[in-house]
């Protein structure tokens, strides 16, 4: 195959970025969004920014399930965390996530004495459920396609076992609202996108379709290796040279057509769609997921009567226009200075996905992009 004789051999590299300039020769820059968390790590890791002609500008879009989570709904998380009795389940990034208060996140509100745990999987929550009888355990089911599955077999297994101190507080967001929404805003512009395998895995390649049809941009689902994100981006420049948008599945060793049948039935069973809060974006109609009525029991949100809100953002702080892609991560005032990994002030910073962590890990900001 092409892409193992050619995109998996560094040496090959040099040769497939000149014929990228070759392609944008007295063309207008190129601006190009992944909209994948893990994306953006591996594209930070790998250097990609800084090998690319300059020609070509590389965005980050919403692709962080824990950046997107507005302030508002951490806040409504901290308050809960408060309540006697309630232990607070999470993947750990989302415990460093402040609310509208600088600082104020769970980590701190575990040092203070509130019951707040990280864990690997949701089944990880079942299990303190279980170990705790006298507690009510709250997993919080962050995530896009990707996490929904596992959430709904974790909300199945409770109803299953009869395990009523459990309950998720649902914050799954849906992946294609958020692009149509970015697509549709007056001063947004990108010329094509690198879809997310990871997403893409679940719902199929063919999820994606719509950027093709009803927009005219070209979409790559790709891969995570450095010969993915390469051929990625050199596919793209391909498309927009020749003036030829294209839905191409790049990481055909994983997603299927149609994607992972069985995940998108269990998720379905589960979940239905809903409006949704997305931090830099808004309300999004069927931006989200809900716990459907059948399961009501296992639905924090119901459960403790709360009413998940946008809030205040912290001031100065631009994770907004960074997750929109109106800004580098370094044209934040806040960045590298008030705002640091050890002390973050936004969830981009926050996540292991986030831009700002990408950014200020990989020093991207000397590529002067």
């Amino acid at each position: 195959m092409r892409y193992d004789a050619v995109f998996r051999n560094p040496g090959n590299a040099e040769q497939v970025i000149r014929q990228m300039a070759d392609r944008l020769t007295g063309r207008d820059p190129v601006r190009l969004m992944e909209i994948c968390g893990t994306h953006t790590m591996a594209i930070a890791r790998t250097g990609l920014r800084s090998l690319l002609p300059e020609r070509v500008k590389l965005l980050s879009g919403p692709g962080c399930p824990v950046c997107v989570t507005p302030a508002g709904v951490m806040d409504e998380i901290l308050e809960l965390s408060s309540r006697p009795g309630i232990r607070i389940a999470s993947y750990g990034d989302l415990l460093r996530v402040p609310g509208s208060t600088p600082g104020d996140c769970l980590l701190r509100r575990k040092a203070m004495g509130a019951l707040t745990e990280a864990v690997y999987s949701p089944m990880d929550a079942i299990a303190l459920a279980e170990l705790n009888p006298e507690e009510e355990v709250v997993f919080l089911g962050v995530g896009f396609e990707t996490t929904a599955p596992g959430t709904a077999a974790c909300i199945r297994e409770a109803a299953r076992k009869g395990l009523r101190n459990f309950s998720v507080l649902c914050l799954l967001k849906q992946t294609e609202p958020a692009l149509r929404a970015l697509i549709e805003a007056p001063d947004f512009h990108v010329d094509g996108f690198l879809c997310p395998g990871h997403v893409a895995a679940i719902t199929g390649a063919e999820a994606f379709r719509f950027l093709l049809e009803e927009y005219g941009l070209p979409a790559v689902i790709s891969g995570f290796e450095a010969g993915d994100l390469l051929y990625s981006v050199s596919e793209l420049i391909r498309m927009v040279s020749e003036g030829r948008p294209e839905l191409k599945n790049e990481y055909i060793r994983l997603v299927k057509p149609r994607g992972n049948e069985l995940a998108k039935k269990g998720a379905e069973m589960v979940f239905e769609p809903c409006c949704s809060l997305w931090r830099g974006i808004g309300e999004l109609p069927e931006g989200g997921l809900a716990i459907r009525r059948e399961y009501e029991a296992w639905d924090a949100a119901h459960k403790f009567g709360l009413s998940l809100r946008a809030g205040r953002e912290l001031p100065g702080c631009c994770c907004g226009e960074v997750i929109r892609g109106g800004k580098n991560p370094w044209e934040c005032p806040l960045f590298g200075k008030r705002c640091t990994p050890s002390d973050p002030v936004g969830p981009c910073m926050v996540s292991g996905e986030g831009a700002c962590a990408a950014a200020w890990r990989y020093r991207l900001w000397e590529n002067g992009d």
